[in-house]
Formats: structure tokens, sequence, C-alpha cells
């Protein structure tokens, strides 16, 4: 073969290859400079009345109540430098909390803060650093979204993260059941049940995280700050003191062509918290005065596992799954009052029906209390969100369903209905109904 002829066969191979070049690349986006994105979310709550044979002093109020929440953040985004972006969130929330949020577990608006008033109140939700160090090979795409910058980065790479954020943003981080905004709206069901994460009252922290993505796998790790009191506003800087430690593994699969994922985290907490077993042995023995976590406050730890899965099992139908557990020996510190969860359930996108923004959810929950915290209960005790004076002990059992209607572009109408069994984990109360309606939208 003549060296013309081997040139001309380069030149017809390269006029291929540029013509393929646009659906070879067809997932290629451009990096995004910056990125300015919002949200606003209102939601209105009904409760019914319902029976129960006794109230006490931190119970779901047996009467009719309604309620509401609203909240509206700008998040912005900006790339400073190779593989570094930076990000801040302005936020303002107001509301009124079924019960002043107490009498139940489960709560039943994860956008209700456990600072939430009729007045507006602004603050900054998020000031974090991200720097991503890739390490070559094949690249994915991702979207411009809030604290995500567009563009293509390395599957094999590092990332650290520094800042003000939420430590969900990172870790348990589902893709059907994580977002009271879009999703499901039960507490239970935006992480593990048991899983008492690092946050102040808003839900937000101030630590780092490292994360390791190679092939399908991740790897991540984290540490953030602790509230300086049980479930409180208030940070406490001593880090290396108190904190909130977790470590979690993912791993990506395909099963039939459709994606899943499987994830199995691991946390321990340490902060001056109350024992239940303590504040029993404390209490006066004639049982004339409750027992107090107040009073036996000291430096402890918690230690708890959370075991997750997700699998598409259409292309518009995904399913999922979460279990967890902590030991259960010391209150409920950022989180809520679970120490036993298993949840599932299923989200189904609108395209059968021709309304491809649309989605409908449903789910199970089945919350559980340690033997410790049983006791403390049942000789009167309460907590941050519990206590109904005595008990007579069931696992809480929630059930929720929600249609999400598209109006327009980017704007949502949700209904969405929950049926709670044994608030509280007392058998002698309820069950309770709570309707809810949704107005979401983004940009």
């Amino acid at each position: 073969m003549s060296y013309h002829t081997i040139q001309r066969l380069y030149a017809v191979l390269g006029a291929a290859l540029s013509a393929l070049a646009p659906a070879l690349h067809a997932e290629t986006i451009a990096a995004e400079a910056w990125s300015a994105h919002a949200q606003a979310t209102y939601i209105w709550q009904d409760k019914p009345s319902f029976s129960a044979a006794y109230s006490g002093p931190k119970s779901l109020d047996s009467a009719a109540e309604k309620g509401y929440s609203f909240s509206a953040t700008a998040a912005l985004g900006a790339r400073l430098w190779r593989g570094a972006e930076l990000y801040a969130d302005g936020e303002v929330v107001q509301g009124k909390a079924l019960s002043g949020l107490t009498g139940l577990a489960g709560m039943s608006n994860g956008e209700q803060q456990k600072t939430s008033s009729a007045n507006p109140t602004f603050y900054r939700a998020r000031l974090f650093l991200r720097q991503s160090v890739g390490f070559g090979g094949e690249q994915e795409a991702q979207e411009s979204d809030a604290h995500q910058l567009a563009g293509m980065v390395d599957k094999n790479r590092l990332v650290v993260t520094f800042g003000n954020l939420a430590v969900t943003d990172i870790f348990d981080n589902s893709a059907l059941a994580h977002d009271a905004r879009s999703q499901f709206m039960n507490w239970s069901l935006l992480a593990h049940g048991a899983y008492d994460f690092a946050a102040d009252a808003r839900g937000y922290s101030w630590g780092g995280a490292i994360e390791y993505y190679t092939e399908d796998w991740a790897l991540r790790a984290g540490r953030f700050l602790q509230p300086a009191e049980s479930n409180g506003l208030a940070l406490d800087s001593r880090i290396l003191r108190h904190y909130g430690d977790q470590i979690e593994i993912e791993h990506a699969h395909q099963l039939g062509g459709l994606p899943g994922k499987l994830r199995l985290l691991a946390f321990r907490n340490h902060a001056v918290m109350g024992g239940f077993r303590d504040a029993l042995a404390a209490a006066p023995a004639d049982g004339a005065a409750p027992p107090e976590l107040s009073a036996v406050r000291k430096p402890a730890s918690k230690r708890g596992f959370g075991i997750g899965a997700e699998q598409k099992v259409a292309a518009d139908l995904g399913l999922f799954a979460r279990a967890s557990r902590n030991d259960g020996a010391t209150e409920a510190y950022a989180f809520t009052e679970i120490e036993r969860s298993i949840s599932a359930g299923a989200a189904l996108q609108g395209q059968r029906w021709q309304r491809p923004a649309d989605s409908v959810g449903l789910a199970v929950v089945r919350n559980g209390l340690s033997g410790a915290h049983r006791d403390y209960l049942a000789a009167g005790g309460v907590g941050a969100f519990i206590g109904d004076g005595r008990l007579r002990y069931r696992p809480e059992t929630i059930v929720e369903a929600y249609y999400s209607a598209g109006v327009g572009a980017r704007a949502w109408l949700t209904f969405d209905a929950q049926r709670i069994s044994n608030p509280a984990y007392n058998a002698d109360r309820g069950p309770v109904s709570v309707a809810s309606v949704r107005l979401h939208a983004q940009y």
C-alpha cells in the first residue's frame, strides 16, 4: 500500500470520526462558571381530632389542628479555580407546627424546623467550599443545580468539602426519599430514622467531609459540629471534644440494565448527653417526680448504623428501602427520637399517563425505641419531642402517599396523606391522620 493511499485512508477515517463526534460526545456539557438558583415551598397541614385515653406534657394535641411552613432559598455558586467551587445560601422560614412540634417521633412536615415561628426568620443556611481532584480516565456530566455547577468530572476523583452545610447534603443522599420540598414529607423518610446526625435546630452544621469515587464505588467520611445543647441552635465549636462522625460506603450497580445503589453508613456522636438509665436511677424511688435527662447530662457517645438501597425497576419507577439502628442509651441530640427504623417505598413518574412532570409516591415506616428509652417514658420522663406521662409501648407506624402535579415549567402542587399509628410509640393514643397540600417552585 502506497504512502498516498494511507494518507487517503486517514483522511476518510478522520472525516468519519468528525461526523460521529457530536454523537460520541452528546453527554459532554460546558463548564459553568457560576450559577444562581432559588426555591420557595409552602406546606399547609390539617390534622382532625383523634382518640386519646390521656395526654401528657409532650403529647400530640388530640383536638383538630392546622399548621403550615414556608421556606425560600437563594443558592449561589461560583467556580474559583480548577476543581474548586464555592456555594452560599440565604434562607427565610416561617411557620406554625402542629402541637408545637411535639407528640410524634416521625414528624409530619420535614420542612418544619425546631425554631419555626409565625415571624419570618432570615439566616445563612450554607457557605462551603468544595475541591475536586480528578484522576483522569472516563468522565461523566453534571447538570446545573443548587450546589452543583454544570460540567464534566472524572469518574475517578477525590472530593473535599468544608464549611457550613447539612450533613445529609453528603451522607444518606437517596434519590427517592430525601427532600421534603419535592418528595415525601415525613421526617422518618428524609434520612435514616435512627441517624442522629449533627445539626443545629435548623438542620445545618459546620464541618468537613472527604469523598473518594472510583468506578462504581464511593467512600465518604466526615466530622461536623454538634449543637451546644440537645436540639439547640447554637453550635459547640470544640470539634475535637464534641462532634458527629460518619463514614459511608456506596456501590452503584445495574440490574437488568437499570441503575441502583446500595449504601452502608456508620456514625458516632460525642456530646454532653443525658442517659436514660442514669435518669431513672437518679429519680426519686417513690415516683414523686419523673426522671429528668437534664439532671444527668455528661460527656457520652452514641453509635449507630444504617443500610439503604434504591433500585429502578422500570424507566419511570424506583423503589427504596432503609434500615437503621442506634444504641438507644442517650437522648436524641440533633435529629428525632427514633432508635430503630425500617422504611420502604416507591416513586412513579407520570409518563404512563402523559404527565411526565407528575409523580406519585407511597412509603411505609416502622419506628422503634430501645428498652431504656421505653422505661424512661413509662416512668413519666419526657424528651425533646415526646412524652405522654406514661406509655403502653408499640412501634410508631407511618404510611404516607403523595401525588405531585407539575404546574407550568418550574412549579409543582402536591397532595399528601399520612396515617400514623401509635403516635410517640403509645398504643393508648391515635391513630392520627394528617393531610397536606404543598406548593413548590424552583429555578
